[in-house]
């Protein structure tokens, strides 16, 4: 429930869901963080809400309610960010706001919450949102160690190698280049996971 989306039934490695989002906000470690968080966030306490409210929402108003949480909840967290990191939340601008749409969400509320009790639907949600943003997290740092040469602003690269003629991969910075890492990590994860006996 809590560990297998981390792992074995990761969102994006396993599911492949929330994809576009992943691709988007992973050229620098700093915006894959804070999306991360933003959606493991959204997706624990979304679940909880849906899971009260499970027994009294209509069943063929059940999605229209799962948006209107949703919805709340990330113009809570846009606020939010607009109001302590106000610069990732430029960065991250429409992003945020796709959240309300993003498949796992979605999918974990009609799955898990629509048929659960608080707590474990809060455990299913924390899981399933850590899952999603340690992809985003070992994107984005690949990103921008190769291609700028450092990591959350700070260079790593030191100087003395660009003496010697180190040149960042400036394909790291390119949005293609984020399908092709997640296309690796999803090839080297199944490969270690799901071998052929």
């Amino acid at each position: 429930m809590f560990c297998n989306p981390l792992n074995l039934d990761n969102p994006i490695l396993v599911q492949v869901l929330g994809i576009c989002s992943a691709l988007a906000v992973t050229s620098q470690l700093k915006p894959a963080i804070v999306m991360g968080l933003a959606v493991t966030v959204i997706t624990a306490f979304s679940n909880v809400i849906i899971s009260i409210l499970r027994n009294t929402i209509p069943n063929r108003i059940r999605i229209v309610v799962q948006l209107v949480v949703v919805a709340a909840l990330v113009t809570i967290v846009s606020q939010i960010l607009k109001a302590y990191v106000y610069d990732v939340s430029v960065e991250l601008s429409v992003y945020v706001g796709l959240i309300i749409t993003n498949c796992i969400l979605m999918g974990r509320l009609e799955a898990f919450a629509m048929m659960n009790k608080p707590w474990p639907s809060f455990l299913d949600g924390v899981g399933n949102g850590l899952g999603y943003a340690l992809i985003l997290v070992v994107v984005g740092a690949v990103r921008e160690f190769f291609g700028r040469g450092s990591l959350l602003g700070f260079q790593i690269i030191p100087d003395a190698c660009y003496d010697w003629g180190y040149i960042n991969n400036g394909m790291m910075t390119m949005p293609a280049m984020a399908l092709i890492l997640v296309g690796i990590v999803i090839w080297v994860h199944r490969a270690y996971f799901y071998k052929e006996k």
